[in-house]
């Protein structure tokens, strides 16, 4: 199983690092490259993967940009983070600062290192990079509000990922309704879970349990319980 935890392989398209006296590639030679790495990639055959991408040279332009990236999506597998980290930059370097994907490829994996406020900085990077529409980019943000007890930033960033979703999000809705319920609005907040459940097929036990306890609450008023509502990290994002 892939260790990429919800991040973007758009494509599966990737970018390399130069190497000392590499052969200049044509478009048509990278593409093969990024293909053949692509497959080994699927295979979680990580290390023979990168060997690939590094045959792409800066001539290939934005496949070489592409490269560096799937470089990086590579050594995150291999759990080599600060080696994903690396080449995440390398990567958005390549394109002038503006690569959305790996933008928010690299918040992901500085979250991992718990330097949350460069992961921040990466996630709002890739909000830009994408003319903020980068649903994933909102909805870190909106966990990194939420786990500093910031409920009210974290809704709204919740509602601005659900916004720019293009396909059901019952991740988005379920961490809105746990903002919604900490801010004492438990009836809007039960509605956010039932959607989340509705949404899921009912394959989503935190919304269940979080539905669940939302109703308990409203009728008993025991709003001590409130802080047992459980936030999830979402896979189910475009």
């Amino acid at each position: 199983m892939h260790r990429f935890r919800g991040l973007l392989f758009v494509a599966l398209a990737l970018f390399l690092f130069a190497i000392p006296g590499l052969a200049e590639t044509t478009p048509a030679e990278a593409r093969e490259l990024i293909r053949s790495g692509n497959a080994k990639y699927e295979r979680a055959e990580y290390v023979s993967a990168i060997a690939d991408y590094r045959h792409v040279s800066p001539a290939a332009g934005e496949l070489y940009a592409q490269a560096l990236y799937n470089i990086g999506v590579c050594e995150y597998e291999l759990w080599r983070t600060e080696d994903a980290v690396a080449m995440y930059r390398q990567a958005i370097e390549t394109r002038g600062g503006h690569y959305a994907v790996a933008s928010y490829s690299l918040g992901v994996a500085l979250e991992d290192l718990k330097r949350v406020p460069e992961a921040r900085a990466a996630y709002r990077a890739a909000i830009a990079a994408s003319d903020k529409t980068s649903a994933p980019a909102y909805f870190r943000l909106g966990l990194i509000a939420a786990n500093e007890d910031d409920f009210g930033a974290a809704g709204g960033l919740f509602r601005e990922a659900l916004s720019r979703s293009r396909q059901p999000f019952p991740a988005g809705h379920n961490n809105l309704g746990v903002t919604l319920a900490r801010t004492g609005r438990l009836r809007d907040a039960e509605r956010e879970f039932a959607i989340a459940l509705s949404q899921s097929k009912a394959a989503f036990p935190e919304a269940r349990h979080n539905l669940e306890l939302c109703r308990s609450l409203r009728m008993t008023g025991a709003a001590i319980q409130i802080a047992s509502l459980r936030l999830t990290n979402a896979r189910l994002i475009n």
